[in-house]
C-alpha cells in the first residue's frame, strides 16, 4: 500500500506535470482564463489519463513493442473522442470555449508519457493511482491558473462577481500574455514551497 500511495501522491506534487515537468502547456495557458474552463479541461484530461491507463495496463502484454506508441495514441484518441462528445452534450458554450484544445488532449505529452513510462509496465491498480495522481496534479495546476486569472482579470470566480462596480479588472490577465505572468508566479511559489519543505525535512533528519 505504501507503493500505491506514492504512485498517487507523486503526480500531485513531487512530479506535478505542469509545475515540474512543464507538460501540457498549450491547454494550461490557453484555456485557463476562467475557473470553469480550467477545471473542465483538467477533469477531461484526468478522465483520459485514467481510462487510457487502465486499457494500456490491461493490454500491456499483448501490444507488440514495435507498434506500442501508435497503439497508445489510438487508445488515447478513442477516449478523447468520448470526452469531446460528452462535453458537447453537457454544454455547447463550454465546448466552444475549450474549442480545439479538447482534441489536442490526444497529443498531450503527459498522457502519452504516463502510458509509456508507467501503465505499460505495471498492473491496473497502480496504473489507476498513477493516472489519478497525475490528473489531479494537472487539474490543481490549471485550476490555480484559472482562479488567479479570472479573479484579477474579470473580478469573478467561476462566473460569480466578487467585487463591486468600482473594481477595475486587470484585463491583461485574461489575455494570452497574462497566462505567462501567472505561470511564472506559480512556478516561483512552487519552488519556494519545495525548498522550504526540503529544508524542513533535512533539519528534522539532522535532529534525529
Amino acid at each position: 500500500m505504501e507503493i500505491n500511495r506514492e504512485d498517487f501522491i507523486k503526480g500531485l506534487w513531487k512530479e506535478n506535470p505542469v509545475f515540474v515537468h512543464l507538460l501540457g502547456m498549450c491547454p494550461v495557458l490557453a484555456v485557463s482564463n476562467s475557473v470553469i474552463n480550467a477545471v473542465s479541461m483538467g477533469l477531461a484530461t484526468t478522465f483520459v489519463l485514467v481510462m487510457s491507463g487502465i486499457l494500456v495496463s490491461l493490454l500491456r502484454n499483448f501490444i507488440p513493442k514495435e507498434v506500442r506508441i501508435a497503439t497508445f495514441i489510438l487508445i488515447i484518441a478513442t477516449f478523447v473522442t468520448m470526452v469531446d462528445y460528452i462535453i458537447q452534450a453537457i454544454s455547447l458554450d463550454l465546448y466552444k470555449a475549450l474549442g480545439a484544445f479538447i482534441s489536442l488532449i490526444v497529443v498531450n505529452c503527459t498522457i502519452l508519457g504516463r502510458a509509456e513510462a508507467f501503465a505499460s509496465k505495471n498492473p491496473v491498480i497502480p496504473s489507476i493511482l498513477d493516472a489519478l495522481g497525475t490528473g489531479f496534479g494537472f487539474t490543481f495546476a490549471i485550476f490555480c491558473m484559472g482562479a488567479i486569472r479570472e479573479v484579477l482579470g474579470n473580478g469573478s470566480f467561476a462566473g460569480i462577481k466578487l467585487f463591486g462596480d468600482s473594481f477595475e479588472p486587470w484585463v491583461v490577465f485574461v489575455l494570452p500574455g497574462g497566462g505567462f505572468f501567472v505561470l511564472g508566479l506559480l512556478l516561483l511559489v512552487y519552488v519556494a514551497v519545495n525548498n522550504k519543505l526540503l529544508k524542513g525535512s533535512v533539519g528534522e533528519g539532522q535532529r534525529a
